[in-house]
């Protein structure tokens, strides 16, 4: 069977071209893209070689992840389906994650047609709305997860590194959950898509420290880094609570996803222990504890650092 793929046949190369498609199985749903929505972080860092898997950084002597095809989300409608799927049927508009490829890095991606796809990912859409307003909810659901990962309470201040999908989505859902807001972002016209009810703060025109001081003098409750800006994130350290969180959505490449709290010092504060918490959910879980292992930070277990006495729980969006 043949299709047809986004493919990023090398660093910073890519191709529309025809791929190889493995034969439906019983339990595939082969569908017809009509919308193939991009992912501009994690699909860029792939293009530009920065990591070979979902959370692992390219490092010298791994093999070069290409050729491979981009992309997890999309919409369209199907026009077949294995004998033991019982979920949709031809003619239905679904969205769906990735698909089946064959020969490439990954025997799974995103940006295919036609789609061969697990039944499990594949969801029937409702009528009524155009195929792009869905196209994109693996996103949306990013967004939801980092804004009910952190125990906020109202009236809880929470800050947000990012301007992008998943940051609105992330903010909307923390000022559902009755928290206070402000976005971080460098982006006049993403910014001005954030509710109204969020503080906006555009980090090329005031320092981020001080408008995030101004918004909450009495600590920060929760921090959302959903762009992989690390060196934010520590500049931030400072100003939160006591048993305050930290939630990543971000790839941190190779200067390490879980060193935030090691021997960092602020002021004279003294040593404070920290619980780093890797719920991640997903194929990436077992990495990210491996990697923590590595640091020598133990799932779950208190941590010397210098925050002044906080302890905080680092969680994974």
């Amino acid at each position: 069977m043949q299709g047809y793929a986004v493919v990023f046949t090398d660093r910073m190369t890519a191709a529309y071209r025809p791929v190889d498609l493995p034969e439906p199985g019983p339990d595939d749903v082969v569908i017809d893209v009509d919308v193939s929505w991009i992912s501009n972080g994690t699909e860029s860092s792939y293009f530009r070689g920065e990591r070979i898997a979902g959370d692992t950084p390219y490092e010298e002597g791994m093999p070069w992840p290409f050729p491979i095809v981009a992309g997890y989300q999309k919409t369209g409608t199907v026009l077949s389906v294995g004998s033991q799927v019982t979920t949709v049927r031809p003619g239905d508009r679904v969205f769906s994650t990735v698909s089946r490829v064959a020969g490439m890095f990954e025997p799974l991606g995103g940006h295919v047609n036609p789609a061969v796809t697990p039944s499990g990912q594949v969801w029937k859409l409702p009528e009524g709305r155009p195929s792009e307003d869905y196209a994109g909810l693996v996103l949306t659901q990013v967004g939801y997860n980092c804004g009910m990962r952190a125990p906020v309470l109202p009236g809880d201040r929470a800050v947000v590194i990012g301007d992008g999908l998943v940051a609105n989505w992330t903010a909307q859902t923390l000022l559902h959950r009755g928290a206070s807001v402000i976005a971080l972002g460098r982006h006049v016209r993403r910014l001005g898509a954030f509710p109204a009810d969020a503080v906006r703060c555009n980090t090329r025109e005031c320092e981020a420290a001080e408008a995030v001081r101004a918004f909450a003098p009495e600590g920060v409750s929760a921090i959302v880094d959903t762009v992989g800006d690390i060196d934010a994130m520590y500049r931030l350290l400072p100003q939160m609570k006591r048993d305050s969180h930290l939630v990543s959505a971000g790839f941190y490449g190779s200067r390490g996803a879980h060193r935030y709290p090691a021997a960092q010092r602020y002021g004279d504060h003294a040593a404070c222990p920290v619980r780093v918490d890797a719920r991640a959910d997903g194929r990436d879980a077992s990495r990210r504890e491996r990697r923590l292992a590595q640091d020598g930070l133990a799932c779950d277990s208190p941590l010397s650092c210098g925050a002044c006495g906080r302890r905080m729980a680092l969680n994974y969006g």
